[in-house]
């Protein structure tokens, strides 16, 4: 029975993420921190730290295999620097508390085309995370990166919701990686990532999750 910490569970992916988790017998415990409590389930512990100081000691560290979905927007963060801090920083200091503790898989929600020598800031910083997160040892890492995804987010998001419609409109003509991908395909590759744990760097490029 593995033990998961998924990262970012009330976003639209984390939360396909977290059902699906819970939905799978070979996933005897979820990790979940969040801001806000979680709906409670039998399988989930649902700590609300500080995420500006996570703590280092709390035992909830301890899993087998760690899901990121973390993310948001400049606009929504406030500034490039606060972005940075939710999109970077944060996931990366989870990384290492989680292999402190033994943790040995981890699955990264990225994004098409991050790399950190990218002009545009958002895939630098998803590059610069990926970058970041092979320094930290982990024998198993995924790399999941979709283009635009599909599904109700529960906020307003208008140049990707312009996205989004425009993409669908014009599928037949795309290439696949160019395509809306499901917040559900997504959820599934973490999801199976962090079970199989294979070892290595693994990327999974949006083609694969249309």
């Amino acid at each position: 029975m593995t033990k998961l910490l998924i990262l970012g569970a009330t976003g639209l992916v984390g939360r396909s993420v977290l059902s699906q988790a819970l939905a799978d017998r070979v996933v005897g415990r979820v990790v979940a921190p969040t801001r806000k409590p979680l709906p409670p389930h039998a399988r989930l512990l649902n700590p609300q730290p500080d995420f500006e100081r996570l703590p280092a000691d709390a035992d909830w560290w301890k899993v087998d295999a760690v899901i990121c979905a973390l993310g948001t927007t400049i606009a929504k963060a406030g500034s490039r620097e606060a972005f940075y801090r939710v999109d970077h920083d944060l996931p990366l200091r989870a990384a290492e508390l989680a292999r402190a503790h033994g943790a040995r898989a981890y699955a990264l929600n990225s994004a098409l085309g991050a790399d950190p020598l990218s002009r545009v800031f958002y895939s630098r910083t998803k590059g610069e995370l990926e970058r970041d997160l092979q320094k930290l040892g982990y024998p198993s890492l995924t790399l999941v990166r979709p283009g635009l995804i599909g599904g109700d987010r529960g906020e307003s998001r208008p140049a990707e919701q312009i996205g989004v419609a425009l993409s669908q409109w014009l599928r037949p003509l795309l290439p696949l990686r160019y395509r809306v991908v499901p917040a559900e395909s997504i959820a599934h590759h973490l999801l199976q990532a962090a079970l199989a744990a294979r070892h290595g760097v693994h990327v999974v490029p949006s083609e694969a999750m249309v």
